[in-house]
């Protein structure tokens, strides 16, 4: 059984290099721990574990046991330490002053008691792989097998920080981006052996993708919507671009058209009863301004396919916006 293990420390919403080394743990390993590595008070931020919990779950990430908090387990460490001489193991801290441990002890002593075999983390931890298999050996214990993945990288080719736009799993959720298929664009790295720039093109594709492959009854779900709506959120690209065309039909801003869009606006309510598809391509047809039937409808020059904002509307309601608009 592969025993593998997630260790993020609780700074807030996982950025995207983080997740990768999460989605990667969970499709390599058949057992999971889930290990919050919180012994530098410095680094943690109120609400951060929750966040994770949070980004973990929106992914589809699960795990078989946690959360650990390695801060519940200094007695470990300290009793650890004393086996290993005390406060260093030769050039290296193990305790701070606080008596608390540092970084490579608490990992080290997490990996041997949940006997994890495999250890799978980013490419700039590879410096810390000699010292941590000197450290389980003196433990007695086996050392894992390492595999070092290569780091997903920013706009300007550095590591990527979360001070760059769209760098955390709540910056993807937050701009629309469904879960599916930001899961799926990790689960495309895999294992990358070399460091990867962050495509925020593939996962819009991939998002347009997931949108399409959902079924009406969920699509209103996530939209939050009636399934009336849903052939006009359908045709956007994210989640948050679909509320914006549910909240376009739903609450239309007022205009006032000019009297060149009234035979626009007559023979759309001659056809109002009809398919709405057919209502469209026939005002097309005999050169009807479509521009000012939608700013009637909706109050916006741009937004879902016309037709699916007329589907949308009951019919008393669409001739009650045309009427206000002249």
């Amino acid at each position: 059984m592969r025993r593998v293990r997630f260790a993020p420390s609780p700074t807030g919403s996982l950025h995207v290099g983080n997740a990768l080394t999460a989605a990667a743990n969970r499709a390599f390993g058949d057992w999971l721990l889930l290990r919050i590595d919180d012994t530098d008070p410095s680094r943690n931020v109120e609400g951060g574990e929750q966040e994770i919990l949070r980004d973990l779950e929106w992914l589809g990430i699960s795990w078989n046991e946690g959360p650990v908090r390695q801060s519940e387990r200094q007695d470990r460490y300290r009793v650890a330490a004393e086996r290993l001489g005390g406060d260093r193991f030769g050039k290296t801290t193990l305790l701070r002053p606080d008596g608390t441990a540092t970084f490579h002890l608490a990992s080290v002593v997490d990996d041997v008691e949940f006997e994890i075999t495999h250890v799978i983390r980013g490419s700039d931890h590879r410096p810390n792989e000699a010292l941590h298999r000197e450290l389980t050996e003196a433990l007695g214990g086996k050392p894992p097998e390492y595999a070092h993945v290569g780091l997903v990288l920013g706009p300007e080719g550095g590591k990527l920080s979360k001070r760059d736009a769209m760098s955390s799993v709540a910056d993807l959720r937050d701009a629309g981006l469904p879960a599916e298929a930001v899961r799926a664009y990790l689960d495309e790295l895999g294992l990358p052996k070399h460091d990867v720039q962050l495509d925020l093109t593939r996962i819009r594709r991939l998002a347009v993708e997931a949108i399409a492959a959902m079924s009406d009854e969920e699509l209103a779900a996530r939209v939050g919507v009636s399934q009336a709506l849903v052939p006009a959120v359908r045709g956007a690209r994210d989640l948050e671009e679909a509320r914006e065309y549910a909240r376009q039909i739903l609450e239309p801003e007022p205009v006032q058209l000019p009297a060149e869009a009234k035979p626009t606006i007559e023979r759309f309510k001659e056809l109002v009863d009809g398919d709405a598809r057919e209502t469209v391509r026939e005002l097309k047809a005999a050169g009807g301004d479509l521009r000012a039937l939608r700013l009637a409808l909706t109050g916006r020059e741009r937004g879902p396919e016309l037709w699916t904002v007329i589907h949308a509307l009951p019919r008393d309601e669409a001739l009650r916006r045309v009427d206000a608009s002249l």
